[in-house]
């Protein structure tokens, strides 16, 4: 079954009451002309009604000129109006977008602020805390002392000299005398 003529007319109030700006460059229009309908986008309208202006002009009627010149003018009207709201839709949009991404970088500093803050904290080490087994008597713990947890610095061992060699001119064995005939044959 139809619905009844008298929602219809309401849903058409309700739409021409909302006035679509957002498709108007590329909307179908409808104009009736002084010589009839012209149907297209604003600017083909325009184009349309600006051509018979023209014709019309040099056809030496100036009435008709004008007037076809006042429905082009309508619809220029509409393309700027039009193209003003994408523009300020478009640079409205394109300031979300730079704002968001200056939130971005600013969380992404803070946050390797925050990493770097935690490393350099990590790496400065805090100093140990005394355990509670160390305040009391040592006598009584069962643990095993290691060179770590002495208190003391390490005493380091006494250089090693080279043990000397068999013969006590070491001289002697380093560099073999030469044999002088001479004394070999005496």
């Amino acid at each position: 079954m139809r619905s009844s003529n008298k929602s219809r007319s309401r849903n058409k109030n309700q739409n021409q009451n909302r006035r679509p700006t957002a498709n108007v460059v590329n909307r179908v229009f409808d104009s009736s002309g002084p010589e009839g309908k012209v149907r297209g986008t604003p600017q083909q309208i325009i184009d349309k009604y600006q051509a018979l202006a023209r014709d019309a002009q040099l056809s030496g009627d100036r009435v008709a000129a004008e007037n076809f010149l006042q429905h082009s003018e309508h619809y220029v009207r509409l393309l700027n109006e039009a193209m003003q709201e994408q523009n300020a839709r478009r640079e409205q949009q394109e300031a979300q977008q730079q704002q968001q991404q200056q939130q971005q970088q600013a969380q992404q500093r803070r946050e390797a602020e925050a990493r770097a803050n935690a490393d350099a904290q990590g790496s400065d080490q805090p100093d140990v805390a005394p355990s509670p087994l160390a305040a009391g008597d040592e006598d009584d713990s069962n643990l095993v002392e290691t060179p770590e947890s002495s208190n003391q610095p390490r005493k380091r061992k006494p250089r090693s000299r080279p043990s000397p060699a068999k013969s006590e001119n070491p001289d002697n064995e380093a560099a073999p005398q030469p044999v002088h005939q001479d004394s070999a044959a005496k």
